[in-house]
């Protein structure tokens, strides 16, 4: 993978080339980018980059760089047992499956690599006997005497066994051993490696780049590609799903319906709480990611409400495919006197499934919460 293959974000492959070409590469580096933003395939670039470019035969070199062969090129990614692995995962046992994915998905979410090894419904990790891998590996002198490269994918998702393992590596790193740590969320990356590494912001990706992306590869025509654009967020990972009509948006929205329906009749109606229970247990049975997934669009559905409530109606690109439901009819609900709280209510539910807390409750918890914050009344400002 090289730099013209990578989506938009022209500031920042000018800044790595520079860095390379200066010689001055800093040996631990974070790549921070929501998903779709292209800091996974920026990282492999990169890498790429600088094992090539002092490599004696730069053809070869590139071609196994492509194929995610070369033997001084290591990932890390998070893991977790399936049907093939039963026991002390690591990224080593699944790089095959990494490849293929890459090959398909360079964008991809974490939820989608999951989906791939067919662990969707539980959650990946990146745990001590992935560190102490690493930590053999990297002790190893370079195979072609150049750089050493270690790409760490989701690097939020290290433990703190496995934080605490590679901190000193990190730290002091061997001879010409680069470190690239890529995340979505450098907050859960714990500060001692934060403080370590040289850190990038990549910015989401402008409408424009996905849809002029989209036109040149999947060939599709300029207005559809526009549309799938607005809808992406910033992310080509999110565009790709809407083109292929893949994504879980219509069952998320089924199951947002159907929530906020019941958590507006459960004020003063004792009998629907029997709904939102209903409900709960019915979403707990999903696994995690779908579950933090389905937080996530939630999330985008209040903010779109608000939009529209708000009278700008042109940044609004949800259209609920649900029968007998308005936008237009719900936007009215959601306001400043509410949407704060919304949004922090579903941000801790998140955080607390994702540490595995019962989903179950705190999916209930939340709809109760909601119930109350549905019917709150926005304050008028004084004249």
């Amino acid at each position: 993978m090289v730099f013209d293959e990578i989506i938009g974000q022209e500031h920042i492959k000018k800044h790595l080339l520079t860095s390379a070409n200066n010689g001055r590469v800093p040996h631990a580096q974070l790549f921070v980018g929501k998903e779709g933003s292209g800091a996974l395939p920026m990282a492999i670039a990169y890498a790429q980059l600088l094992l090539c470019s002092a490599s004696n035969d730069a053809e070869v070199c590139n071609i196994k760089c492509n194929k995610l062969q070369h033997p001084d090129l290591h990932f890390v990614f998070p893991v977790t047992t399936n049907d093939s692995v039963k026991k002390h995962p690591i990224s080593n046992l699944f790089l095959e499956d990494w490849r293929k994915f890459i090959a398909r998905s360079p964008y991809g979410s974490l939820y989608d690599w999951l989906k791939f090894i067919g662990v969707e419904n539980k959650q990946g990790l990146i745990g001590v006997d992935e560190a102490e891998e690493v930590v053999k590996k990297l002790s190893l002198k370079s195979y072609e005497g150049g750089f050493k490269v270690m790409v760490i994918w989701m690097a939020e998702k290290m433990n703190i066994a496995a934080s605490n393992k590679l901190l000193k590596l990190i730290e002091e790193p061997p001879s010409k051993t680069i470190f690239l740590l890529v995340t979505e969320d450098e907050g859960k990356i714990i500060n001692t490696i934060k403080s370590r590494c040289q850190a990038l912001h990549f910015p989401s990706l402008s409408e424009n780049d996905i849809a002029t992306t989209l036109i040149d590869k999947e060939q599709i025509q300029q207005n559809e590609a526009v549309r799938l654009a607005q809808q992406a967020e910033g992310s080509y990972n999110k565009a790709l799903h809407l083109l292929n009509n893949d994504s879980n948006d219509l069952i998320y929205e089924e199951w947002f319906i159907t929530w906020i329906r019941s958590a507006f009749k459960a004020k003063g109606n004792a009998a629907v709480i029997q709904d939102l229970i209903g409900w709960s247990e019915s979403i707990a049975k999903s696994g995690r990611e779908t579950q933090k997934q389905f937080i996530q669009y939630c999330l985008q559905f209040f903010r779109q409400a608000l939009l529209l409530n708000y009278g700008t109606p042109d940044l609004v690109f949800l259209t609920p495919q649900t029968a007998n439901f308005k936008l237009e009819k719900f936007a009215p609900f959601i306001h400043s006197g509410n949407i704060l709280v919304i949004e922090k209510e579903l941000n801790d539910a998140e955080y607390h499934i994702e540490r595995n807390g019962n989903a179950k409750i705190i999916l209930l918890d939340l709809s109760i919460k909601l119930t109350r914050l549905l019917h709150t009344k926005e304050e008028k400002m004084q004249a």
